[in-house]
């Protein structure tokens, strides 16, 4: 499997989770909500992110962070491959080989530290992954800049966008890249690009709306974490819902997503808060995500269906339906699942059980 491959699947389990149950969402200012991440008793304590959170764009309504070192800590684990923090060895895609021979640049041991910044507007497809969308972000790392300049000048140019050097490439979507330091590189995907690059935050001077600070402040404790307020989602997002009022009513409920995963020994927990616009839909919520746990474990025990899916889809669903802690309080859902080796790498046979997940968490029905 090629590295953009893994890290594309990486993103996709996230993306699953985030969808999982089809309406878990978030938001209530009034009341004070439990923290997405909490440290064991006499476990050291997490590392604030990287400065780079307060210089993307302030108004974008989805921010997400990895922190690549700490994530490393997987290395041995099929986790870090499929988090693409893991060499790829021999084995790697012939693009990707180029790639790190042409720029210098190999994440999988030159990524430290990573922000996005994200303002969907469509769903895209397939040959157009971003769509209308507009995403910056920020990555720390070691860049071997002439390499990386001459990379991008190949198919692409050089312009001046007031105090900056940008490097334009064209693609679907294209793409402007620039060095703020030596150890910093900003990168804008998706219609004006070069424009996108020119709303980073620097300076610092430029502050975020409380609300969205907050939730951020939430997880702030968390390698790898994603918040997004939901009222700037795609309006087709809820095309799926149309047939089925009910769910689409509580799909529009939800207000904010935020998730997070941390490392746990080899295991990586992933905890998913939505904040409903209400205490009554939050509960509905919790009881389709709980009725979903249900029905996915009765077309799990179905031979047909089973013979439809690998080793690998069987047992990670597996312990979604049977492992995801579902909880609730006032206005917030919160699913909670261990992503474990053995849910990535199962034994030959398809009926294998991954690794019991440990109770987690303060929030109670």
């Amino acid at each position: 499997m090629s590295s953009t491959t893994r890290a594309w699947i990486a993103i996709g389990i996230l993306l699953f989770l985030l969808l999982a149950g089809g309406a878990t969402f978030y938001f209530w200012h009034n009341h004070p909500l439990p923290p997405i991440v909490s440290t064991a008793p006499g476990a050291p304590a997490a590392a604030p992110p990287s400065d780079i959170l307060s210089e993307l764009p302030p108004d974008a309504p989805v921010v997400a962070y990895i922190d690549a070192t700490a994530l490393r800590s997987l290395q041995n684990s099929p986790l870090a491959a499929a988090l693409g923090l893991a060499s790829p060895g021999p084995q790697a895609d012939r693009d990707y080989a180029n790639f790190v021979r042409d720029t210098g640049f190999d994440y999988t041991r030159d990524l430290d530290h990573a922000a996005v910044a994200f303002w969907p507007a469509s769903i895209g497809t397939p040959a157009n992954v971003l769509g209308e969308d507009r995403v910056v972000a920020i990555a720390d790392g070691r860049f071997d800049q002439q390499k990386i300049k001459s990379y991008a000048l190949r198919t692409g140019k050089q312009v001046s966008r007031s105090s900056q050097t940008v490097y334009e490439v064209p693609g679907n979507p294209p793409v402007s890249l620039t060095f703020l330091s030596p150890t910093r590189i900003a990168l804008a995907g998706g219609k004006n690009a070069t424009q996108c690059l020119s709303s980073i935050n620097v300076s610092g001077s430029s502050r975020r709306d409380a609300a969205m600070q907050s939730r951020i402040d939430r997880v702030a404790g968390a390698p790898i974490f994603a918040v997004a307020r939901t009222e700037h989602l795609p309006a087709n997002l809820y095309d799926s819902f149309h047939n089925a009022p009910q769910l689409e009513q509580l799909a529009r409920s939800v207000q904010a997503i935020t998730l997070a995963g941390q490392p746990s020994g080899n295991n990586l927990r992933i905890t998913l808060d939505a904040e409903s616009d209400s205490m009554k839909n939050a509960l509905a919520i919790s009881i389709l995500l709980e009725g979903g746990r249900m029905a996915g474990s009765m077309a799990l025990s179905d031979p047909n269906t089973r013979r439809q899916m690998t080793n690998e889809q069987i047992a990670f669903l597996q312990a979604l339906v049977s492992q995801a802690q579902i909880t609730h309080q006032n206005k917030l859902v919160r699913l909670v699942l261990d992503i474990t080796p053995a849910m990535l790498n199962p034994t030959p046979t398809r009926a294998a059980a991954p690794a019991h997940s440990q109770a987690v968490h303060p929030v109670a029905h």
